[in-house]
């Protein structure tokens, strides 16, 4: 028997998908990480209480990227709370960011048709 994540742990993990996917198209494409760079700039002015996590973000987008990416990439409580601000927004292409939502969805209606 499985269990079902709740809704938060659900969106945790789905967070997490999509930043492994952002992780892969950053290795085949470094100069994305631009595209963070500008969210953070565009974005700071009115961060208002996310204002440290962009901090944060700022100085580890001058890492390495193998070391940016594994530290995104960490599952734990600090990494889980920036990635809820990532500023990676627009690396993914709509279609990609769908196929993850998709695999995070709540199986509504699962549970009785196995049953």
């Amino acid at each position: 028997m499985s269990t079902v994540a709740s809704g938060h742990e659900r969106i945790d993990q789905r967070s997490l998908a999509m930043h492994r996917a952002i992780a892969e198209k950053l290795r085949a494409r470094p100069e994305l990480l631009q595209i963070a760079r500008d969210n953070i700039e565009r974005w700071y002015p009115c961060a208002g209480g996310t204002q440290p996590y962009l901090d944060e973000w700022r100085r580890m987008l001058d890492f390495p990227l193998e070391e940016l990416i594994s530290l995104f990439l960490q599952d734990n409580q600090r990494m889980t709370a920036l990635r809820q601000a990532s500023p990676f927004a627009g690396v993914l292409e709509p279609k990609e960011r769908w196929i993850i939502y998709d695999r995070f969805a709540p199986a509504l209606g699962r549970a009785a048709s196995d049953a």
